[in-house]
């Protein structure tokens, strides 16, 4: 089973508060008594957004934290690769002779391409805001004109993964 790392996992429902008061700034004490989330860890992974430039910091009494753009302006994509790294299912991230030890033997690496590519444009399609919507039916997203189904109609994300 894949799986994000609680890191990302918790980044993500931080973030995803923060979008409830977009013009505030939030101390790690506060959002690790809203969240649940244990302070240490709210702390370590505000820093990390931070240094990812996806959050701002204001040091001082009245300091805190907020989001650095907009909520619709910060995607899925952008929290999981600042909190766990380049996003894809393979080491095959990029075309980058030498990247991986089976290079030489392997015929999947174009394959493997293109399902991270795929991923990262899911990923990269979903918005903070949309995730701080309240629930609603899956929504299906649709991918660029790359991913298609042979009669020129766009997959969406549960086609294309499937």
């Amino acid at each position: 089973m894949l799986r994000l790392t609680k890191q990302a996992d918790y980044g993500i429902v931080l973030m995803t508060r923060m979008t409830d008061e977009v013009d505030r700034l939030f101390t790690a004490n506060e959002l690790a008594t809203a969240t649940g989330i244990p302070q240490p860890m709210v702390a370590k992974i505000l820093k990390v957004l931070n240094r990812s430039d996806l959050l701002t910091s204001q040091r001082g009494a009245k300091g805190g934290y907020s989001l650095a753009r907009p909520p619709a302006e910060i995607t899925v994509a952008e929290m999981i690769a600042a909190l766990e790294g380049p996003i894809a299912f393979t080491e095959c991230i990029d075309d980058t002779p030498g990247t991986c030890s089976q290079e030489a033997v392997c015929r999947l690496r174009t394959t493997w391409q293109h399902v991270n590519a795929v991923l990262r444009q899911a990923l990269g399609s979903i918005s903070l805001a949309d995730l701080a919507q309240p629930p609603t039916p899956l929504v299906q997203l649709r991918l660029g004109s790359q991913s298609t189904t042979g009669q020129g109609n766009p997959k969406t994300v549960e086609q294309s993964l499937s």
